[in-house]
């Protein structure tokens, strides 16, 4: 007769198994910013048309190199915990009051519902 345990380690162990496997099969439809897993901060630059730069450094990225996770720095206002969200076309990473929308190197930062600012991707 079996153990209650090893059919709580064998659940889990499928379990683990699926999510990764379908964390693997929506790696192609996810659009969020490309990192490497060992990159250094500051990754990305967002720089802006009120003469800003914005840093996004990962925190985590994904095993296709997406940025899943991430801190977003301004001088103003310190870093930000982001989190990408799913969205159809480009790429949404939002926090607590801030949050940025974007399609391939143009974003727009938002600082509330009033403050929006033009930004362009640049790798330094």
């Amino acid at each position: 007769m079996r153990n209650p345990f090893s059919k709580i380690v064998l659940s889990a162990a499928c379990f683990g198994l699926a999510l990764f496997a379908a964390a693997r099969s929506a790696s192609a439809a996810d659009l969020g910013l490309m990192a490497s897993p060992a990159a250094a901060c500051p990754d990305i630059v967002f720089t802006c048309e009120n003469g800003h730069h914005y840093s996004l450094c990962p925190i985590a990225v994904s095993a296709a190199g997406e940025i899943v996770t991430a801190s977003l720095y301004s001088s103003s206002h310190g870093a930000t915990h982001v989190r990408l969200v799913p969205m159809g076309v480009g790429y949404r990473y939002a926090g607590r009051g801030i949050w940025l929308d974007g399609f391939r190197e143009n974003a727009l930062i938002n600082f509330g519902k009033h403050s929006q600012i033009a930004c362009t991707i640049t790798r330094p």
